[in-house]
């Protein structure tokens, strides 16, 4: 085995894994997760290892844990080359790469503090998905850096 594609981080029992993910960006795969440690779960993550798609990716296990759609949704914001890997005892049963959808509905908050969305109105929040960002729909502020800032939790 080369040095290359050496096993960096332990295989999962059941869970999720996320490969592809750009160099630099696993922290904010957690935090569109959810994930902060404080709940005790069970997470691998490799950053900057060599990849022969991206030169270099992250990677992130989540051990105990399968994907919802939404989840999956605003991961194809920050992670576009994704691929979600599902594993039940060890094995790889489904491998899918992440699609953007064309819009985000009620995922993420809007940083316009004028727009509708903040205001103690029952308006649920939506964005248009852009090639390099979001936009929301009711004020049209257009952002694309720190959109995993914005998940709502």
């Amino acid at each position: 085995m080369s040095e290359n594609h050496k096993l960096r981080v332990s295989k999962i029992r059941n869970g999720t894994v996320i490969d592809h993910v750009h160099a630099g960006q696993a922290l904010n795969v957690l935090a569109i997760l959810g994930i902060d440690g404080s709940d005790g779960e069970e997470v691998s993550v490799g950053m900057n290892v060599p990849s022969d798609r991206l030169a270099t990716k992250d990677i992130v296990k989540v051990e105990g844990r399968e994907l919802n759609q939404d989840e999956v949704d605003v991961l194809s914001l920050i992670a576009p080359e994704a691929t979600i890997n599902i594993v039940r005892e060890y094995d790889v049963v489904e491998k899918h790469r992440v699609e953007r959808p064309d819009t985000v509905e009620g995922i993420l908050s809007c940083p316009n503090a004028g727009c509708i969305t903040a205001a103690d109105e029952p308006v649920t929040s939506r964005f248009d998905v852009l090639a390099d960002g979001v936009r929301c729909v009711y004020c049209e502020r257009i952002v694309r850096d720190e959109i995993a800032s914005l998940i709502e939790p």
